[in-house]
C-alpha cells in the first residue's frame, strides 16, 4: 500500500515540475531570452504565449478533474 501512495506523490511532483518548466520556457520565449534559430522573434513570442496558456489550462483542467 505504501508503494502506491509514494507513486502518487511522485506523479504529482513530476506533473508540477512539468508545469513549472512549461511556464519557464514559455516565459523565456515571450521575453526573447529563448529563441529558435531561423524563426522570427514574434513567432517565438506567440508560441511562448501558447505554451503558457496551455500550461494554465492544463492546471485548471487537472483541478476540475479531481
Amino acid at each position: 500500500m505504501a508503494k502506491r501512495e509514494s507513486s502518487g506523490v511522485l506523479e504529482v511532483i513530476a506533473w508540477l515540475v512539468g508545469v513549472l518548466v512549461s511556464v519557464a520556457v514559455g516565459s523565456g520565449m515571450i521575453k526573447g531570452t529563448l529563441t529558435v534559430p531561423g524563426i522570427p522573434t514574434i513567432i517565438t513570442a506567440i508560441a511562448g504565449w501558447i505554451v503558457v496558456i496551455g500550461a494554465i489550462v492544463g492546471v485548471i483542467m487537472a483541478i476540475f478533474n479531481r
